[in-house]
């Protein structure tokens, strides 16, 4: 099932929660964006108490430039609405699964 889309109105509320949550900043034209997608929707099975977004930073600039995103794929940890880790590239699977397991 694919990841919720965010943006720029409805983001903070989406966003400020007690649980982690992980935002997948990208494009729709973006080859490494379209490869994460997949690898985000399995790994969300894996992650117990994680919320996942996506947005589209060409269609929600507001939200991309306030994260400072300036290259993409970016996924970004998110705490009570605060970032609290960022990684930009490409991830594979287990290399996201430590990624997020790292700041639960």
């Amino acid at each position: 099932m694919e990841l919720e889309h965010l943006n720029d109105e409805n983001f903070k509320e989406k966003t400020n929660k007690e649980n982690l949550v992980l935002v997948d900043f990208f494009a729709t034209w973006c080859g490494p964006c379209k490869i994460m997608g997949p690898i985000l929707e399995n790994s969300r099975e894996e992650l117990d108490g994680v919320d996942f977004y996506k947005i589209d930073v060409d269609e929600n600039e507001e939200t991309a430039k306030e994260f400072g995103v300036m290259s993409i794929p970016t996924i970004v940890l998110l705490k009570n609405g605060n970032e609290i880790a960022r990684h930009v590239g490409l991830l594979n699977h287990d290399d996201l699964l430590d990624f997020v397991n790292k700041h639960k």
